[in-house]
């Protein structure tokens, strides 16, 4: 494992108790973007890369309660919270695993989504790469991160690579978009906004 994944999975493991308390209004609001565009049919086979909590795969199930999900994390104790909020799903399976180091079959998935995830990562070209091996050919993958091209977000990039050793960086969108296309991917559809006065997202829907 890397080192700053091992840094993430301490870090959340100690935050996963007051996780959904202290970001509450803006994972309700960014989740719900998310859903929205997505658009995830419902016999779709769903991967959530750092799932957390499990506050998506909830989202989802609200709709489709059959919909197949996988979601992955690196911290025990995210994961735990996310079983108990699940447990009646036995559609939904929970796994620790790294994004750069997926425990699944080539082709296993239509949709694969990350939220809030890739500025943690040591290696997202890695990433990127296995996302490409597990997605099936007419899947899609949708990545929402946050974005440097806003001022405040490059302050707290700038902040948090400093102080905050869990935190690798943010990127502007044409440098993701970059990536995707370096790692095969064809953007389909991207857009970047503002969520309330300081966050500054960006979304992407990319195929393989």
């Amino acid at each position: 494992m890397w080192m700053s994944e091992s840094t993430v999975r301490q870090q959340y493991n100690e935050l996963a108790s007051v996780y959904d308390r202290r970001w509450q209004h803006y994972i309700a609001k960014m989740l719900r973007f998310l859903k929205q565009w997505a658009m995830i049919p419902a016999e779709a086979r769903v991967l959530d890369l750092a799932c957390g909590t499990g506050e998506f795969e909830r989202l989802l199930l609200q709709d489709s309660p059959d919909q197949l999900i996988t979601g992955i994390d690196i911290s025990e104790q995210m994961l735990a919270i996310a079983h108990q909020k699940l447990k009646p799903y036995p559609n939904v399976s929970l796994q620790l695993a790294t994004a750069s180091d997926l425990p699944f079959a080539d082709r296993s998935f239509d949709v694969i989504v990350s939220a809030n995830s890739f500025h943690y990562f040591d290696n997202p070209e890695l990433a990127l790469k296995e996302i490409k091996r597990v997605v099936t050919p007419g899947g899609r993958v949708v990545i929402l991160d946050w974005c440097k091209d806003y001022f405040v977000c490059r302050v707290c990039d700038a902040l948090l690579q400093r102080f905050d050793p869990a935190h690798q960086q943010c990127y502007t969108q044409a440098e993701f978009h970059h990536s995707l296309n370096a790692t095969g991917f064809k953007i389909q559809q991207a857009t970047k906004g503002r969520f309330g006065l300081i966050w500054g997202l960006m979304v992407v829907t990319a195929v393989p």
